[in-house]
């Protein structure tokens, strides 16, 4: 049975794979995009609203908090727009590591459909605006405590993560609608936290979501084939 360092080893052993590194690009290149986009209507928001309101703060002031917006929003919204773009592109992914590792798995998977992919990152990217907001609820309380809204929000993105990254690899597989997740509940947790920490780390928060889908795609694939082996090694 792999681990989940031993499958985060695999999964980045294998990112100058041209499958990978073409999801890659495609990845960051839209969500770098669409920050880009969000900084530059942040920006034309504060200059609307000073001169709508005759606000005599100058260019310069208006430009520096239309930096700040588009910083703070961005590390705010990174996330979610990472999880979101990367649901897009999950399938890709999963193809790539299971043409490399699980050729036999990569025959009986099924093809989603745009629809489908579509559909997963809007219910994605709503459970991850709603549970944040659940969270920033409950955080408000703990303010006082210092570190509570911070381990308030990294448990429930590292839920989030967890159960998203999981959904990428296992949708392909999962031919009975009731068939139970191949990926224990303390693991998914562990495989969540790990990559909503990477996703703080300038630079490699860009990569993260790619690591983490094909490392959810290891796991699974591993707790199927250890699934299938017990009963043969029972009889």
């Amino acid at each position: 049975m792999i681990s989940l360092p031993a499958a985060m080893g695999r999964a980045v052993s294998q990112l100058s794979d041209p499958a990978i590194l073409k999801v890659l690009v495609k990845s960051v290149a839209i969500t770098l995009g669409i920050l880009v986009a969000l900084g530059i209507a942040a920006g034309t928001g504060v200059e609307a609203l000073i001169s709508a309101y005759r606000y005599d703060f100058g260019a310069e002031i208006g430009a520096i908090v239309a930096v700040l917006l588009t910083v703070v929003g961005g590390w705010l919204l990174f996330r979610v727009i990472a999880l979101a773009v990367i649901q897009f592109f999950g399938d890709e992914i999963v193809k790539a590591v299971e043409t490399k590792h699980y050729p036999d798995a990569l025959a009986s998977a099924r093809t989603l459909t745009f629809r489908e992919e579509l559909v997963a990152s809007l219910k994605a990217t709503g459970r991850t605006i709603g549970f944040n907001l659940l969270a920033f609820v409950a955080a408000i309380p703990l303010i006082v405590t210092g570190v509570g809204p911070a381990i308030v929000f990294f448990l429930v993105n590292a839920w989030l993560l967890g159960r998203e990254l999981q959904e990428l690899a296992w949708t392909r597989h999962r031919h009975d609608p009731a068939a139970p997740a191949p990926i224990g509940r303390f693991e998914r947790l562990a495989l969540g936290a790990t990559i909503a920490g990477l996703l703080v780390i300038p630079v490699v928060n860009l990569i993260a979501p790619v690591i983490g889908a094909a490392t959810a795609c290891h796991l699974v694939h591993r707790k199927k084939e250890a699934a299938r082996a017990a009963p043969a090694n029972a009889a």
